[in-house]
């Protein structure tokens, strides 16, 4: 099976769009919802949280985790690929999303001048600055944390007045860094729920650039280069997913990041 790990429920946009090209696959999705959000932990814990829920998924059953979370992609997979996987588990993979987008940048947008929303650890990072400027050096990156989006989001709190107020808020101080932004990258997974709201809130001609998928479409040229591990990887359609804070708003939330109703299992990470 394929496995997708978020600290909440914002790689269910992931999931969705790899569902779209790979139907045949066997997924399991793991949130960590009861430890969201994630940015404003540090690297260490972060990484931790991170490494409990791969072990998790290769503990069910995986072959393969993509770690659909820029929060966890930035901080934490570097040193889960060096580290975690050749000690704990040699003959697995674990892939980020944040490389494959900054790969994508010059393919997707004409911007000389791009915007990214993600979370503080995320932005504090900067490893989207770091990866597009070794594909596209010409670009000018502008990074915006957004600390109160994910938050209001897992609450469920998507028709919140408030939502918006935060969105407007963080929106006006990325161009206020540069009114040259002409495109802007939802670095954070959990923003594809709400890229309406974005695009009401820039100017018509700012182009939105969401993750899922580019990262549907670059997975499923991983798989069609490695025979070894798609070999693997069960193709039988099952899909299991796992969260840590099982509840009613967390299946009501899901449905609208993945357009159907989903039934999820509570598991225990630690």
């Amino acid at each position: 099976m394929l496995g997708f790990f978020d600290s909440g429920l914002g790689g269910l946009t992931i999931l969705k769009e790899v569902e779209k090209i790979m139907p045949e696959y066997s997924y399991v999705y793991l949130g960590d919802n009861a430890r969201a959000p994630y940015g404003p932990h540090g690297e260490e814990m972060i990484y931790n949280f991170t490494k409990e829920g791969v072990a998790e998924l290769f503990g069910r059953g995986t072959e393969l985790v993509v770690l659909a979370c820029n929060t966890s992609s930035a901080v934490a997979l570097k040193k889960i690929q060096q580290e975690f996987l050749p000690k704990e588990f040699p003959d697995k993979r674990v892939l980020g999303i944040i490389i494959p987008t900054a790969e994508e940048i010059g393919n997707t947008s004409s911007a000389e001048e791009i915007g990214v929303l993600g979370t503080e650890a995320t932005i504090n990072s900067k490893v989207y600055e770091k990866e597009i400027e070794k594909h596209f050096p010409e670009l000018k990156i502008h990074g915006q944390s957004c600390p109160l989006l994910v938050p209001i989001i897992e609450a469920g709190e998507t028709e919140w007045e408030g939502l918006e107020s935060a969105t407007k808020k963080y929106l006006v101080e990325l161009f206020k860094k540069s009114e040259k932004v002409d495109s802007i990258i939802l670095g954070c997974t959990h923003y594809g729920i709400i890229e309406d709201l974005i695009a009401k809130n820039i100017p018509a001609n700012v182009k939105i650039i969401s993750q899922g998928k580019i990262i549907a479409e670059k997975l499923k040229n991983y798989l069609s280069r490695h025979p070894e591990i798609d070999g693997k990887i069960e193709k039988n359609g099952k899909r299991i997913f796992l969260t840590t804070e099982n509840s009613d708003r967390i299946s009501k939330l899901a449905g609208l990041f993945l357009g159907k109703a989903v039934n999820f299992e509570k598991t225990r990470l630690d």
